[in-house]
This record gives C-alpha cells, structure tokens and sequence, in this order.
C-alpha cells in the first residue's frame, strides 16, 4: 500500500512527502527527473520506498501493485518555457496518463493545477466560474488549463476523488533549486545577503505604484496541509484555488523578509524585462470560498508568517531542507 508523489524531489512535492512522512506515511513512491540537479538534497531527509525517474515510472505503472493514491505534483512549472510540445508532453499527456490509471484502478488523483490559467486576472480569480473563459498568457499556464478543461469536458471515466488545485505564488523551503522562479523571498533573502537591499521591478501599469503590484502569496506548508486535508476527506473532489485569498504588495513581501532578518527595509526599484511586460500580472486573489465550503477551515499562514518561518527557520540555517 503505497501514496505516488510525482514531482517527490522538487519544491511542493518534497514538502509533500515531508508532511507524509510526519503522519508516519513512509511507504511513498517518488516519481521525479533529478538528473544533474541538487534536488537529491530534498529527498535525503526523506522516508520513501523508491524513487523512480518520471520516464520510466510510467513504463512500469501496470507493473505497481497497492498503490492508494496519486499526488501529481511534477511538471514543466517554467512560465518562461518556449518549447510547448515539451509542455504539452509533460504537463498534458502524462497527466491524462496518470488520471486514466487512477479511473481504472479507482483510486484517488490530486493533481497540480495553475493560477497561471486565469491569465491577465480580467476574468477573476474565482474557481467557481467557467473556466472555458479563461485566457492564460504563457504555454505553461495554458497546458494546465488545457487539462482542466479535458477534464470538464471529454474525461469519460473518473477517478473517485479528482482534485485540481491551482496554486497561487508558492513560496518557501526546498524551493532552492528553482532558479529563476524561485520566489522573491528566496531571491530577497539572498540580494540582501549580497547588496545589503532587495531588487523590485517598477511598475509600467499607471494602476500600481513601483512595488505596489499585488500577490496572493502562499506559503508552501499551507499547500501541504490543504493536500493532506483533501487525503481525509475522499468524497470531496474538483477543481480548487490554494492561495491565502488576500493580496499581498511585493513591497510588503520584501519589508518583511528584511524585518524576518532583524534589518530595516532597503528596497530599490529596477526596470522590467521586455519580455515580461506583456506578460506581468498586476494583481492576483485567490478566491477560497469553494474550498472553505467543501469544508477546508484551518487558517492560513499570514505574509508575515511565512516569511519570518521560512527565513528563520530554513534561509538562515545551514540545513535548509524541510
């Protein structure tokens, strides 16, 4: 009897597993493409029984006996990726891969969605509404949404809990390895440790003053407990947002990783990428309130929070690994 965790080695998947692990749920597939990568280090810590890479996961899959739920968490998460076959392949077809086993094997599929569908946010950022409408701004958030809507629309056969969840801005441990989309407290924690300051984008939107462009900041330990409260609850099933359901301005987010540090704020104000500017969201707001009614009440880590535990408690220690 074993939970699969696709993505197992990466930023929310080895959180994941983590929080598996402090249930005692050690009997844990790890599905992921570590390659050259540093992302072992998230799994060092880690109780699992296997880790298999993602190519030849699926090659074995009618091999897998027990398996009691799968937590697809692993995809091509780059908005910056051109190559949207490669998306198509990874966040698409293994994803409608992976949901077929579960319908026929019926259990249990909790997959990774994206705020990245709602696009520009003119439409809103409300999970209740049709998603048909939705126009998202890069080939990452439109493979997710193309999913979604394969889900809505030609899924023939289910899965007995199917679970979507399109994540806000995820920030926290284990996300070291991410580069450039890694989050602004990572990359703040680091600029300051660096420069002595954090390094904004201004605005080119007249609405919003430099900094003050707008976040539905979540903090990855958040993710994990509304993952391992849908585990409890079977019979609920859908397509839901994970954010905190309150914006949140970079400005602040950057004042309180100074402030996590015991420093005052130090912020400077860069000018925007080309290539960002067409793409930039201003402001991004979780609407919780289908979750809260499927019955999801534990409160939120506030930006404060999240930011003071993980600067505290993982940015600033030598084993930063949650």
């Amino acid at each position: 009897m074993s939970i699969v965790v696709t993505g197992g080695a990466g930023f929310i998947g080895s959180c994941i597993v983590a929080s598996l692990n402090a249930r005692g749920v050690e009997d844990v597939i790890i599905v992921d493409n570590i390659a050259t990568t540093s992302k072992w280090l998230n799994i060092r810590n880690k109780k699992y029984l296997e880790y298999v890479h993602k190519a030849a996961f699926l090659e074995k899959l009618a091999e897998y006996e027990g398996i009691t739920a799968i937590i697809h968490m692993g995809a091509q998460s780059a908005t910056t990726e051109l190559d949207f076959d490669y998306l198509w392949r990874n966040n698409f077809d293994y994803t409608r891969t992976l949901w077929n086993y579960c319908a026929d094997k019926q259990i249990p599929f909790l997959y990774a969605s994206s705020a990245a569908t709602y696009g520009d946010g003119e439409a809103g950022f409300d999970d209740a509404m049709d998603i048909e409408q939705l126009m998202p701004l890069n080939g990452y958030g439109y493979s997710k949404q193309m999913f979604d809507l394969w889900v809505r629309n030609q899924a023939t056969k289910f899965p007995p809990q199917h679970v979507g969840l399109k994540f806000f801005n995820v920030y926290g441990p284990n996300e070291y390895f991410k580069g450039s989309m890694a989050s602004m407290v990572f990359h703040g924690y680091h600029q300051i440790q660096d420069t002595g300051c954090i390094r904004l984008f201004k605005s080119c939107n007249p609405d919003y003053k430099d900094g003050e462009q707008l976040r539905d900041f979540v903090y990855v330990k958040d993710i994990c407990n509304v993952i391992m409260w849908l585990l409890d609850h079977p019979s609920v099933s859908g397509l839901f947002n994970v954010g905190t359901g309150q914006a949140e301005s970079f400005r602040s987010l950057a004042e309180n990783t100074f402030r996590a540090l015991g420093l005052e704020p130090n912020i400077e104000y860069i000018d925007m990428p080309d290539k960002l500017k067409a793409k930039y969201q201003y402001y991004t707001q979780a609407s919780m309130k289908k979750l809260r009614e499927a019955g999801y009440d534990r409160s939120f880590y506030t930006l404060q929070e999240g930011v003071f535990d993980y600067v505290q408690n993982y940015l600033s220690k030598d084993d930063r690994i949650y």
